[in-house]
């Protein structure tokens, strides 16, 4: 690569680590919060859930964006060097950690949020995905698939922004 390509590739290596760093971010906060209100009763916790909207869902945008720029940088890295591979784990453990949000927590999400108001964005948000049918389980269930999904989140999205730092100091 000439020396202009390799310092381009070197500047978006460097925000896709800065986009990834958000989505990674808040779901370790989520996963740092389990301790303390595994302790909570009903009441406490479904009114604590309220208070991540609209925050988290706002800061949630960039989820989506670090799939495209990690997904771009996959493209553009050589393919076969050690840098690929590390792009490619990242980008593998960002789109499970999507697959965890719209599998496990999103129908949690719409049931706790199914009192509160919400903006249009919100309401449009917390529809997606259709109305929740059938019987619901208890709310300890719902609350340890919640907590244990961003647990699960948080591991993979340090995962993908490690090998990312990673991916910065290997040869291209």
């Amino acid at each position: 690569m000439a020396n202009l390509e390799l310092r381009m590739l070197g500047l978006l290596q460097v925000a896709v680590v800065m986009i990834v760093a958000l989505p990674m971010a808040l779901s370790v906060a989520h996963a740092l919060e389990l301790p303390g209100k595994m302790r909570l009763d009903e009441r406490t916790y479904r009114a604590v859930q309220h208070i991540y909207y609209p925050g988290f869902t706002i800061g949630g945008a960039a989820e989506p964006l670090s799939i495209i720029v990690t997904g771009l940088l996959l493209f553009l890295v050589p393919a076969g060097t050690a840098a690929f591979w590390l792009v490619m784990v990242a980008f593998v453990a960002l789109l499970a950690t999507v697959a965890i949000y719209w599998i496990a927590v999103h129908p949690i999400n719409k049931y706790w949020m199914e009192d509160a108001a919400a903006g249009v964005f919100g309401a449009s948000f917390f529809s997606a995905g259709g109305k929740r049918d059938g019987p619901q389980a208890n709310w300890t269930e719902l609350r340890d698939r919640w907590e244990y999904a961003h647990v699960a989140r948080a591991v993979l999205t340090s995962v993908g922004l490690l090998a990312l730092v990673i991916s910065l100091v290997v040869q291209t």
